[in-house]
């Protein structure tokens, strides 16, 4: 019996597990760290092995296939002598993709994919589609594939997840946009990451769609290199011959070999420019796979948007609180600057990935009144920011602050957390913080 190994015990590795036993393997899984009771409770039911805050080498390097978790670097011991090995190392999502014949339509990009995601999910949903929530939202994809039904899934793929896929092949991809993230994670050599992301297109042939930004330097300069198989969609604000989704005077239209849509931006639930690139992608997708049109407009109408990505919270004294948690880089939070007309306390740090912050240089002079610190270590906060403005304070709790912030603000202003940073200095995740701000903005 084929043995497969899963390294890390969350969301991703529990559901490979059940696939993996569902499909007649020995299977383990093995987490460094603590498992949750919820996959333990999981695994149990199941009647997988697995063991937590430890790797039995043992136990581990006899496999036949590893599904590693997209958290682990290939920088690892165990993951460098599992290669030395020759093991195979694939992620959750190549695993799922082996026994799933759903049309599998994938979102990746430096910023907006989870955004663009759920966007997507809703307009899918909306028009009766059976389709499943995948990737770096929702459910697990292998444990969906062992469970559920789908008829589609839309998936959110992260870089590190990306590189762990090989024979997956996305139906219908999308690329947002590429700036540098993670760098920390590919020897701080921009192109590795740009490759990764372009694996999203991996193995796709003319029948597949690729969905993308057409004037992202990044993407364009790429596109010039490569010789690409798959059926182009590209968006973009001003229209050139090749556009599928594009503006003219403030009306948005999309148009593939399918249908043409035109609405209104104004009418879009989702405002600001980066926004209505977001709204494109989406767009173009759903009517790539039948969606009507009436449909589309609809649900770009009504949809909510995503807790911690410029998530207002509240009105204190006038200032507006908002929550954009997830801005883990610096291009999140440039976004997030950009789409703000009043005066911003911006409360910025945490885990620094080897960030360059000239990017928001330009709008920090610009917009924002003061900075609060929010980290363990800001060093490289003060080397950047500290010959640009004479207003900034140290914060090592989100209470401080948030009352720091609060202090600085004038009325009309607006106080944006938007960390540039990972969060795990000071916090589970970038949900744990964003929560704790929305707690301590309430109880000003």
């Amino acid at each position: 019996m084929k043995r497969i190994v899963i390294l890390g015990g969350g969301e991703s590795g529990a559901g490979a597990a059940v696939l993996a036993k569902k499909q007649g393997f020995d299977v383990f899984v093995s987490d460094l760290s603590e498992i949750k009771s919820q996959y333990k409770k999981l695994l149990n039911e199941e009647g997988i092995a697995w063991e937590e805050k430890k790797h039995t080498e043992s136990l581990i390097i006899n496999a036949d296939e590893v599904i590693k978790s997209p958290g682990i670097p290939d920088k690892a011991p165990l993951i460098k002598q599992l290669k030395n090995l020759g093991t195979s190392i694939i992620s959750e999502i190549e695993f799922a993709g082996r026994y799933s014949n759903a049309k599998m339509i994938c979102i990746t990009g430096s910023n907006g994919k989870t955004t663009t995601t759920m966007l997507l999910y809703h307009l899918l949903k909306n028009a009766g589609l059976n389709v499943g929530l995948a990737g770096n939202v929702g459910q697990s994809l292998a444990l969906q594939v062992a469970t559920e039904n789908y008829d589609f899934y839309v998936v959110e793929l992260s870089s590190f997840q990306l590189d762990g896929m090989y024979k997956f092949k996305a139906d219908l991809a999308i690329l947002l946009n590429i700036t540098p993230d993670h760098l920390d994670r590919y020897d701080y050599n921009f192109q590795n990451y740009v490759d990764s992301k372009f694996r999203i297109i991996q193995n796709q042939g003319p029948e597949n769609a690729f969905i993308y930004w057409e004037n992202d330097p990044v993407i364009k300069a790429e596109l010039a290199k490569r010789n690409i198989n798959s059926t182009l969609y590209p968006f973009a604000i001003d229209k050139t011959e090749k556009t599928s989704a594009f503006v003219i005077q403030n009306e948005l239209f999309i148009n593939t070999l399918k249908s043409s849509l035109q609405m209104s931006i104004s009418e879009l639930a989702l405002q600001g420019i980066h926004n209505t690139y977001n709204s494109m992608a989406a767009g173009i997708a759903a009517s790539i796979v039948n969606v009507k049109k009436e449909n589309i407009k609809e649900s770009l109408q009504d949809f909510q948007g995503v807790e911690h990505r410029l998530e207002y919270v509240a009105t204190v004294r006038n200032i507006r609180f908002i929550n954009d948690s997830k801005a883990t880089n610096v291009n999140s939070c440039w976004y997030a600057l950009q789409s703000i007309k009043t005066p911003v306390v911006l409360i910025i740090g945490g885990t620094d990935k080897g960030n360059d912050y000239t990017e928001i240089e330009a709008l920090v002079e610009e917009k924002v009144k003061g900075m609060v610190f929010l980290g363990l270590d800001n060093t490289a906060l003060h080397n950047f920011f500290d010959s640009k403005t004479n207003n900034i304070v140290e914060a090592q709790s989100m209470e401080a602050a948030v009352k720091a912030a609060y202090e600085m603000g004038k009325d009309g202003d607006a106080v944006l957390l938007s960390p540039c940073c990972a969060s795990f200095d000071l916090f589970q995740n970038y949900e744990d913080r964003g929560r704790q701000f929305k707690k301590c903005v309430k109880t000003l």
